[in-house]
């Protein structure tokens, strides 16, 4: 295993590429304000260089545009301007919603993306579509996958648009306090992606391979302003909120009223680093977390959406590996398990984040979180702190060390000695090549806990080839028995994990298919303690085609082995009788899954999976239906539905999942959203409904209101009402 990881280690720093420009915009000096009002008739914007040859992306990579679109930029001592002419075939826009922070696939749309240091590592992103509704968002990990997206990030800049006979324009101020950047710098890296639906285009300033993501940041052009950039004057930002909140606990008949005051506050330092700071935080204004039917015997995660743990997050959460080894875990913050072993909230305090870079090269993160004790619940109070430093290398790569460390300074009767601190510290290398065809990663971690002095280390390694036709790559690591990260996510311990795949991809020209692609990905797992033994065995084969109109349909099959090495109850069912330990099972499954074409007004996915599970058999439907009433009301169903049988003693389930969702925005300051969650597997009926009035910018009203039920009887379990007032004031 270490040969393995030695050698891949070798690979990943000696792999590199370059990129070639071909395109740089020219951003021009100006004096003098421009109104944001979406008309672009001023005469200032004549002395703007066009510049446009956007290329198509979606169906084809290799094509100019058919609906072009035209990009002009100014600029003065304080804001960046964007005039831009987004041409089309007609009027005819899909908009399904007026709410900010839009999921951008499938309608029309338009992403401006600005790599403000050149690394090709983090990036800015702001958005718009003919109505004007605006969205931003921060790239990360160079943005080669999913997770290094986030939406979640707020800030003030202005967008209005216009819309003309086969066009619309837009105008954006984009404040240069808004965004970080190299004091005296001359260039940033910029890309913009389209959407248009209409043409049924996808079509990119910089061109992009079909097979990257359409927000990698190694795929980008130049735009060189007039003169050098002087410092970022970023105000100090203070946003209070007070709370009132009203809950009745039916299971113990206990009513509370209360009220909350807090709040964040943000500074800059120097132009590059960012001082956040939280006084008794609340969160009860964000969305509910989706309800998860899980069937295996590990826990998964759920995505951070708390504004405060979301910028540069990628400094703390980005090491190590989402799937089954990740040191830090924010969600881990706010949330402690009682003296029954179940997890509640527990209130933080308060804390501060320091996080941004250093220089051109160097990336800071320090957060420091203080969460509150519960003695009635037997939960200490614990000082939760990461440290992490990052250095650029290459073109795109970077390698970073961290330091976490939980420790409870108080001392308690109910926590023993192992339970007063955990550390965990550990170096990762993360490989993106220039033209992102190459991506890996290799780590190594250990974790201090008191009285635990071996099998307490993880490693891993990782090593990606990903071309438009031929993809290819191998990842391992290993978690020792003892590793701990009590701020971290760790699907399961004491193991060795291997897990190479291939795929080949096939683009068929001049048909209704855009591609096929044939995936193989074995996963193996075997248990140090057990003297290496094999206890894990997944075989996944998959074909999936996706059509010129943006449907697409896929057939799974997995093999599986499965040794138990302690006893197992899948169904959650009160007095089951568990499948038994030390006992390995062989099966084997199959599903399908259609998705339509999500343009139209009614559009679902359906997902049927057959076959063995375990010592029975597991039937399953899934999907969703989606329907719109542009751009005010959409109304959407999730559903899952899951027959378990299973030979006696052990017990047969029908586990049902309902969550259907009803979002209304009246206009694009208020918005009303609803999600009904039923799941007879938790014996849940959850209602969250919550109104959104935004009347200043990244100022908000929110009324959420929460309501739970029992299934099994309709009886109410936990009612509450928020009122929730929070301002964002720039001193």
């Amino acid at each position: 295993m270490n040969k393995t990881f030695w050698f891949l280690f070798l690979a990943l720093t000696t792999i590199a590429f370059g990129q070639n420009k071909e395109k740089e915009i020219f951003v021009k000096l100006i004096d003098q304000p421009i109104l944001i009002d979406g008309d672009l008739s001023e005469p200032v914007w004549d002395s703007a260089t066009e510049n446009g040859n956007f290329q198509q992306y979606f169906p084809s990579d290799s094509i100019l545009a058919k609906q072009q679109t035209k990009i002009k930029m100014l600029y003065d001592s304080t804001t960046l301007y964007l005039g831009v002419t987004v041409y089309s075939k007609g009027n005819d826009y899909i908009i399904p919603s007026l709410q900010r922070d839009f999921r951008a696939g499938n309608n029309d749309n338009i992403s401006f993306i600005f790599d403000t240091f050149n690394d090709g590592t983090n990036a800015f992103l702001f958005g718009t579509n003919p109505l004007g509704v605006r969205r931003e968002a921060l790239i990360s990990n160079g943005g080669s996958s999913r997770d290094g997206f986030s939406t979640s990030w707020d800030v003030k800049w202005q967008g209005e648009t216009k819309i003309y006979d086969r066009y619309y324009t837009i105008e954006m101020a984009i404040p240069l306090t808004s965004v970080k950047f190299k004091e005296g710098g001359t260039k940033w890296r910029f890309n913009s992606y389209r959407f248009d639906m209409q043409e049924n285009e996808t079509s990119t300033y910089s061109n992009i391979p079909q097979n990257q993501l359409i927000y990698n940041l190694a795929f980008m052009e130049e735009m060189v302003f007039e003169k050098p950039l002087g410092k970022s004057r970023t105000p100090l930002a203070l946003i209070p909120y007070i709370n009132g909140i009203t809950s009745r606990d039916y299971t113990v008949h206990d009513s509370k009223s209360q009220y909350k005051v807090g709040g964040d506050a943000k500074l800059a330092i120097g132009n590059g680093m960012n001082l956040d700071l939280t006084l008794n935080p609340d969160f009860s204004n964000v969305e509910v977390d989706n309800v998860v039917t899980n069937l295996t015997r590990f826990e998964i995660s759920l995505p951070e959406r708390r504004q405060f743990f979301v910028d540069n997050n990628d400094l703390f959460g980005n090491f190590g590996n989402s799937w089954g080894e990740n040191p830090f875990f924010s969600r881990r913050i706010g949330l402690a398990k009682n003296k029954e072993g179940e997890t509640i909230e527990n209130r933080i305090i308060g804390g501060i984040r320091l996080s941004g870079k250093l220089s051109e090269d160097w990336r800071l993160g320090l957060l420091s979180i203080q969460t509150d004790e519960d003695l009635e619940n037997e939960i200490a109070s614990n000082n939760n702190t990461v440290f992490s430093l990052q250095k650029k290398i290459f073109s795109r790569s970077n390698i970073g060390v961290f330091f976490i460390n939980r420790e409870t300074f108080k001392k308690y009767e109910f926590i023993s000695n192992q339970e007063k601190y955990n550390r965990v510290f550990g170096v990762d290398y993360n490989l993106a090549s220039a033209d992102n065809k190459w991506v890996g990663k290799f780590y190594l971690h250990h974790s201090i806990k008191p009285e635990v002095h071996d099998n307490n280390g993880a490693r891993g390694v990782e090593l990606f080839y990903n071309s438009k036709f031929f993809n290819f790559g191998i990842s391992g690591n290993y978690i020792g028995e003892e590793f701990q990260s009590d701020l971290g996510f760790l699907r399961r311990k004491d193991i060795i994990m291997t897990n190479p795949f291939a795929e080949v991809v096939i683009w068929p020209k001049k048909t209704k298919v855009n591609s096929h692609s044939i995936r193989i990905n074995p996963f193996v797992f075997w248990r140090p303690s057990l003297d290496y033994k094999n206890t894990d065995f997944t075989l996944f084969s998959m074909w999936t085609t996706k059509f010129q109109n943006q449907s697409e349909w896929s057939a799974r099959m997995f093999n599986r082995y499965t040794y138990l090495t302690e006893n197992f109850e899948p169904s959650n069912t009160e007095g089951a009788v568990a499948l038994p330990g030390n006992i390995g099972y062989h099966y084997t499954s199959f599903e399908l899954r259609y998705e339509s074409d999500r343009r139209k007004v009614f559009s679902y996915s359906f997902e049927p999976g057959f076959g063995q599970f375990y010592n029975g058999r597991r039937n399953v439907i899934k999907g969703s239906l989606n329907f719109r009433l542009q751009p005010k009301v959409i109304v959407g169903l999730q559903y899952e539905y899951n027959q378990l049988r299973m030979p006696k003693p052990y017990s047969d389930a029908d586990i049902w999942l309902l969550s259907p969702r009803v979002a209304v925005t009246f206009n694009k300051s208020v918005f009303w959203t609803t999600l009904i969650q039923y799941s007879n597997r938790n014996d849940n009926l959850g209602i969250n409904s919550r109104v959104q009035w935004r009347f200043a910018p990244l100022s908000d009203l929110f009324i959420v209101y929460n309501d739970n039920y029992f299934v099994s009887d309709f009886a109410p379990k936990f009612r509450s009402l928020n009122l929730k007032f929070t301002y964002w004031l720039n001193i």
